[in-house]
């Protein structure tokens, strides 16, 4: 949610703002519903002032038996009284108009964040490591899987249709000792807290997020007023909702390992084969809470903790920094970490690490004490990793010629010192 003031003292910066998100110029239709709004309340309030001026009066009249005039002053309060009515329904419509257009505007980016209308626009930041080196053709991720009878789609979509998978056997432990790892790594060396936490979520607690009301139909409802969860960062950063903090407890880091439900309403003929994009899969989240002048360094430090996995694990990737144009609705700024798919031949988000300022604090009226006064907090969140396609690069990365997969060195503790799948 934007800061009503900035937009009032900064229309022409707010709307080039605007621009860099891909939205129309709408400063003045805020400021216009704004004004409608406080002219309403001053009135209104002038109109409150007289009301309580003009029943002190009235007792001082009754004391003094001038019946006629209370009489003509009570006609007067009861008018006031139909007034008052009326523009407090005003003040509620414009209250309501307000609202439903700044809940759906997007953040405004950092001045870090490049400018750019789409992928394209994104600027590589750094890479690590080196892109395995095969003396055969590289098979996609579920060749593989399906060639060891370990993963299948056909049953799954039996099951529940399109875009979900069934694992067996030890890719189903596998994946799970990748999430186990993970875990592991965020709280033992990382500074995170774990947390287990509710998988439906209200209302309240997407729009704090920012998912609802723009993006309901990414969503998967589960009853009146529930949801499924499309990540973590709903209910943990929703953690801090409506509270105010002491600033000695920033800041706060906290991960969770969850399944995440999405529609993924805009994604029609995209990544069909595999598990690429699918409704159901698993994260690691990892979300901060901090102060203000903290956010910058925490988004490099959120960054630093997700590439420490793919670090361990030995696998190839890339940072990207992304453009204003291709940023989450919620984030400032935002660093993409693709991972190298020797199958694909081709570079794939396995994280996004998010600065979304006090963004999404001033949704969900989140804060922390500061010497005299109450401020906003910052909120991050990041994937730390996304599980399933963590199992994706370790398949297509360490795969061997004769169909099996070698087990990475840091998982073999959570499957027995198994090296390999088969």
């Amino acid at each position: 949610m934007h800061n009503i003031n900035f937009i009032r003292d900064n229309p022409i910066i707010f709307d080039n703002f605007m621009k860099q998100r891909g939205e129309l110029p709408c400063s003045k239709n805020i400021i216009k519903i704004d004004e409608d709004k406080r002219n309403t309340q001053t009135v209104l309030q002038n109109l409150l002032a007289e009301r309580n001026k003009l029943s002190k009066e009235i007792g001082i009249l009754k004391s003094q038996n001038k019946d006629s005039e209370v009489e003509n002053i009570l006609k007067r309060v009861e008018k006031i009284k139909e007034e008052t009515s009326n523009l407090k329904e005003l003040e509620k419509i414009k209250e309501d108009e307000l609202h439903a257009i700044l809940s759906r505007l997007p953040n405004i980016p950092s001045s870090t964040t490049p400018q750019g209308k789409n992928e394209n626009d994104n600027i590589l930041y750094r890479e690590w490591g080196d892109k395995t080196d095969f003396q055969f053709k590289p098979k996609k991720h579920y060749e593989i899987g399906e060639n060891l009878n370990l993963m299948n789609f056909d049953l799954a979509s039996k099951l529940s249709g399109s875009r979900f998978v069934v694992l067996k056997g030890m890719l189903s432990k596998l994946e799970r000792a990748i999430a186990q790892f993970m875990l592991d790594k965020h709280t033992d060396e990382n500074g995170y807290t774990e947390m287990y936490v509710p998988f439906l979520v209200k209302n309240d607690s997407l729009f704090g997020t920012g998912q609802l009301p723009k993006f309901g139909e990414d969503l998967f409802t589960a009853g009146e007023n529930h949801w499924l969860i499309p990540t973590a960062e709903v209910p943990l950063t929703n953690l801090v909702r409506d509270k105010i903090l002491q600033s000695n407890n920033l800041p706060m880091r906290v991960t969770s390992y969850t399944p995440c439900f999405r529609s993924e309403a805009g994604a029609a003929g995209q990544d069909t084969r595999g598990m690429l994009r699918q409704h159901q899969f698993s994260k690691v989240e990892l979300v901060s809470i901090v102060e203000p002048q903290h956010s910058e360094n925490e988004l490099e430090r959120m960054l630093e903790s997700a590439e420490s996995i793919l670090k361990d694990l030995n696998i190839h990737y890339r940072v990207m920094t992304l453009c204003s144009g291709d940023m989450g609705f919620s984030a400032n700024k935002t660093y993409d970490i693709e991972v190298w798919l020797p199958g694909e031949n081709n570079y794939r988000e396995i994280s996004s690490c998010s600065n979304c300022g006090e963004f999404q604090a001033r949704r969900m009226n989140a804060k922390y004490k500061s010497k005299d006064k109450n401020i906003f907090v910052h909120t991050l969140n990041g994937s730390g990793l996304a599980v399933g396609r963590t199992l994706i690069a370790i398949l297509e990365n360490y795969q061997t010629e004769d169909g099996n997969v070698i087990i990475p060195e840091v998982l073999r503790k959570y499957l027995n010192n198994q090296s390999s799948l088969i």
